[in-house]
């Protein structure tokens, strides 16, 4: 009995000869202790062996090897150990990984890890409930947190909310900061009184200031920001809770304080260059807000920060993860060429992102590129078409009429004019497009009887909203008076401008023509000259013609052959018959001929 009593003596004055060593410094010759020990059979040594290999000290680092060890002392009744597994399998560990295997094969100590070991690991909350439940049952505090974590987040066979509350109320009862921070969040959603909505707080507030946990900190931000939980708001309380949990590397905090500090709430003054630096430390660690924030920054943020560079790099970061803004804030970016090569293509794809994430404005403007000529896959109109039934029949008349154009022009299937025009009819009273749209169907008679003074009634509507492509179908009747014979030059010159306002090319041109002359207005032609100018800037052939023609004739303003030649050739290149019937009579004329130029329009 006293050698045996004397064999226990030793083992424990060279366990803790180990530690000692492990605390000055010499891991190698502690793990060596360790692993005699633990071979002879000593469970202590067997869970040191283990954190030993978790931890990397005195031996390679091994997750699998760690376990395997930690299982062997937690199978000898050691709550840390149990605790140890409990929070590995919880963590994740290789798929169908057994740490008994080793043991009951007689593995080596030191054998390392399987080299064909599985890459992917993943959670295993049946094995992590098990051994939480055997640490938490002997009293180990952690390990009842850890259990109340396992029964408030872990798969559906597993989850018990009641449970959960149970076991982080023991282990706040015994001094865990993790348990209050769980219960704290379990009573902050459950809360129905004031009183519980208290303790919530109180839990939480424990959780951030004595046990300085981030997630606690980030709570107390949000209730502080928000006002919740009976709490009133309080901006700089928030902001400071916020900066604690962005300094403990939580990117949801990170977010909110760079936020604040781009807006200057909460915080003595905005700070643009503090605010990008903790925005993108979220950003990086995975957070889509901030992202998309910082896409924000960089397209509309001050001028030191204009980079749409690296704005599309943040808005197409964000929309991978299913953020809804930014998936549309990157089509238009593609479709507008702003920080990256103009691409209709992937405008459309990231429209579509966008639409299938709900945003129905994004469903708008994918029909607009479809419609515009930008090919999509026939299964994704046919999808857009779905939706925008779907959004027609709850109601909304933006889908109704966006619904309507796609039956219309044929988007998604074939082409149904009837059905377009009654949809049309539905949106009309809520949607400016949809009056035009209304009124262009009613005047030129498709899917319903011709009307042209009832078609021009509703397209006024538009054109008096100040719609550009009403405004310019509007003026052209009153142009020609193709409706009843009635003419009015001179608002139809106002709807021009309001239209060439809005920038429609198209308006340009029409007011180049009028003050060019042969209108029931005062020719100008130096100011018809600037519209058609302005009209082949962008792009537009005949005004590439038209003020091709004034710049050979001198009308309007100086006249240069030079430039004359490269914009009527522009203009041939359109296909435009006047500007190479121009050309070729430039060509033929005499030097004496060019140089005395026309002086008639």
């Amino acid at each position: 009995m006293v050698r045996r009593l004397a064999f226990f003596v030793s083992r424990s004055r060279r366990l803790s000869r180990g530690l000692r060593l492990l605390e000055v410094g010499k891991a190698p010759q502690a793990f060596s202790l360790f692993a005699k020990l633990a071979n002879a059979g000593m469970p202590e040594a067997a869970y040191r062996v283990g954190q030993c290999y978790l931890s990397g000290q005195g031996t390679a680092a091994s997750l699998e090897e760690g376990a395997r060890w930690t299982y062997r002392a937690a199978e000898a009744g050691i709550p840390e150990a149990s605790f140890t597994l409990a929070t590995l399998f919880a963590m994740g560990v290789p798929e169908g990984f057994d740490p008994s295997l080793s043991v009951a094969g007689g593995a080596g100590l030191y054998d390392h890890a399987r080299a064909e070991a599985v890459d992917t690991y993943q959670p295993d909350f049946v094995q992590a409930r098990f051994w939480a439940e055997k640490s938490a049952t002997a009293g180990h505090v952690e390990a009842q947190a850890l259990l109340g974590h396992i029964f408030n987040h872990g798969p559906e066979g597993i989850q018990d909310r009641q449970a959960a509350r149970h076991w982080y109320g023991e282990s706040v009862r015994g001094g865990s900061m993790q348990g209050a921070l769980g219960l704290g969040l379990i009573l902050l959603d459950d809360a129905e009184d004031e009183s519980q909505q208290a303790q919530a707080v109180e839990l939480l507030q424990r959780a951030a200031d004595e046990g300085d946990l981030g997630l606690a900190s980030a709570a107390m931000g949000w209730i502080y920001e928000h006002g919740a939980s009976g709490q009133g708001r309080d901006a700089y309380r928030a902001a400071a809770y916020y900066l604690k949990a962005a300094e403990q590397d939580i990117p949801s905090a990170q977010a909110r304080y760079g936020l604040m500090l781009l807006k200057g709430v909460g915080v003595e003054e905005a700070n643009a260059i503090r605010a990008e630096s903790w925005l993108r430390k979220a950003a990086y660690g995975g957070d889509a807000e901030a992202a998309a924030l910082l896409g924000d920054l960089y397209i509309r943020g001050e001028e030191l920060f204009r980079r749409p560079m690296e704005a599309a790099r943040w808005y197409e970061f964000a929309a991978e993860q299913q953020h809804t803004p930014a998936a549309r804030a990157l089509a238009v970016l593609y479709l507008t060429g702003t920080g990256v090569p103009r691409d209709e293509r992937k405008a459309a794809f990231w429209f579509n992102h966008a639409a299938m994430l709900g945003d129905h404005l994004a469903d708008a403007d994918l029909g607009n590129l479809v419609l515009a000529g930008v090919a999509r896959p026939d299964e994704e109109q046919r999808s857009l078409q779905q939706r925008l039934r779907r959004q027609a029949e709850g109601g909304n008349p933006l889908g109704a009429f966006n619904l309507g154009v796609c039956l219309a022009q044929g988007v998604g299937g074939v082409p149904d004019e009837a059905k377009a025009f009654y949809w049309l009819g539905l949106a009309r009273d809520g949607v400016v497009n949809a009056q035009y749209w209304y009124g262009r169907m009613l005047f030129e008679g498709r899917g319903v009887a011709q009307d042209m003074q009832a078609g021009l009634t509703w397209m006024d509507k538009a054109a008096r909203k100040g719609l550009p492509e009403a405004c310019v179908s509007v003026a052209q009747m009153l142009v020609t008076g193709q409706v009843d014979g009635v003419k009015d030059h001179a608002r139809a010159l106002e709807l021009y401008q309001t239209a060439a306002d809005e920038g429609l090319t198209e308006a340009y041109f029409s007011l180049g023509a009028m003050y060019g002359g042969g209108h029931d207005i005062q020719p100008d032609l130096p100011k018809a000259r600037d519209y058609f100018e302005e009209a082949a800037q962008r792009g537009h052939g005949l005004s590439q013609m038209m003020f091709g023609r004034y710049l050979l004739k001198g009308l309007g303003g100086p006249r240069d052959e030079e430039q004359a030649r490269y914009w009527l050739q522009q203009a041939a290149d359109q296909d435009v018959e006047q500007a190479q019937e121009l050309l070729d009579g430039f060509s033929g004329m005499s030097s004496h001929e060019r140089q005395e130029g026309e002086t008639g329009s």
